[in-house]
């Protein structure tokens, strides 16, 4: 995982900051900051995010491809363009059926 933020004031094609990687997960950042983090993943087909809490809220946005998010064992089918947020202390998984590319948003204010 590479935790150096991203370039400041430069214009991204956010589809291609991130590539596929052969049975793996790759996470670069964008923002990491106190206050919470923005990344983007990619997933390469069959991999997934094991199953995990956070105590923050999570916005999952897919920008390429197809994805299976499950919380509290709901099952949420995202394909390109679509969004949810993960509510704070839920179980989730994030699996992948097919590869595909996501926006993952961490709040981490605001719970005081």
């Amino acid at each position: 995982m590479e935790n150096i933020e991203m370039e400041k004031s430069k214009v991204l094609i956010i589809v291609e900051i991130i590539e596929y990687v052969p049975n793996a997960v790759v996470i670069k950042t964008i923002l990491k900051k106190t206050t919470g983090n923005v990344s983007v993943v990619s997933f390469d087909s069959g991999e997934n995010l094991t199953e995990k809490m956070s105590a923050f809220d999570t916005f999952i946005q897919i920008i390429e491809g197809q994805a299976e998010i499950l919380i509290n064992d709901k099952s949420h089918d995202l394909k390109t363009g679509q969004s949810v947020i993960i509510p704070a202390n839920s179980r989730n998984t994030i699996k992948a059926n097919e590869r595909f590319k996501m926006i993952s948003t961490i709040i981490k204010s605001g719970y005081e």
